[in-house]
């Protein structure tokens, strides 16, 4: 197999663009079956998310007066191949692509695309609800990014290299706990969940960014944020759990730690209130900022 065709089934099929979807899809109906059970509620059936979706891709698209049209149709779609795009470089079991140099760079990068086409979308709709929403994520963005900029850049630091292969193969210790720490504080705001979600907080402001999306391009919004939570999650399991070296064993302790990962981020969410963004922004800069310091420091010790 040719790198050619290693990279088109990385991006298209695994761990990409369809094996990702129905992935990310499925953990959202965990979080959404487990957030009901803790509520005392029977929940949707797993077929939910998907229905919804496929739903929303039938419907006519209406674009709201006002709005520039190829912004409207285009952020969706750059949202969606960004976080394919970063699927494709993740070196999760079954992957097929090589890493390479600076891979690690390339990421950070294409995480943060889908964050400016929502903060984006806010404000090319013309909704007010949708600027609030978007300022909203702006801020949280200069946030919730210390920490977890600072846990990448330590294990880079401590791995010598800014390849994902070199990061998988470095050793954890103190480095690992530190940084594990750090971007785990980081994944609630990233994920838009509790006590962190702030920019699409729907008693305040409906919808947040997409609140004017429909039909398709709003299907492919939702198809983003699937991606975007298999690609965290996969980033925690490549950086943060050490391989066995045998592959079923990988693929199950992938599995697992996935699952107990969503798990988590939804039990967070059904026990705690939203915060204000002052509130937020400060947790970020206080706890967030020890948290990177302590990465960043063990990482320069050892």
């Amino acid at each position: 197999m040719n790198d050619l065709v290693r990279f088109a089934f990385a991006l298209i099929i695994w761990p990409g663009m369809l094996g990702a979807a129905g992935l990310g899809l499925l953990y959202l109906w965990i979080a959404r079956k487990l957030t009901a059970r803790l509520q005392g509620r029977k929940g949707p059936p797993f077929y939910q998310p998907f229905f919804d979706v496929v739903k929303l891709l039938g419907k006519r698209t209406v674009v709201p007066g006002g709005a520039n049209r190829g912004f409207f149709y285009a952020l969706p779609v750059v949202a969606v191949a960004a976080t394919a795009l970063g699927l494709m470089i993740i070196p999760v079991p079954g992957n097929p692509a090589s890493s390479f140099a600076g891979d690690v760079v390339l990421l950070l990068f294409l995480l943060e695309v889908p964050v400016f086409c929502d903060v984006l979308a806010g404000y090319v709709t013309q909704s007010i609800y949708g600027q609030v929403s978007a300022m909203r994520e702006g801020v949280l963005m200069l946030g919730y990014n210390v920490p977890f900029l600072a846990a990448v850049v330590a294990m880079a630091q401590h791995a010598g290299g800014f390849s994902l292969a070199e990061l998988c193969s470095a050793p954890r210790g103190v480095v690992g706990v530190f940084a594990a720490i750090a971007f785990l504080l980081a994944i609630p705001a990233r994920l838009k969940s509790n006590p962190f979600s702030i920019p699409n907080a729907e008693q305040e402001i409906v919808a947040g960014a997409h609140i004017e999306y429909n039909g398709a391009p709003l299907a492919l919004f939702e198809l983003s944020h699937a991606l975007e939570v298999v690609l965290l999650i996969d980033l925690f399991m490549v950086l943060f759990v050490p391989s066995v070296g045998d592959p079923a064993a990988d693929a199950l302790i992938y599995v697992a730690g996935s699952v107990a990962l969503v798990c988590a981020v939804t039990a967070i969410a059904a026990m705690t209130a939203r915060m204000t963004v002052v509130r937020a922004f400060r947790f970020y800069w206080v706890w967030g900022g020890m948290a990177a310091a302590a990465s960043i420091a063990a990482a320069v010790v050892n």
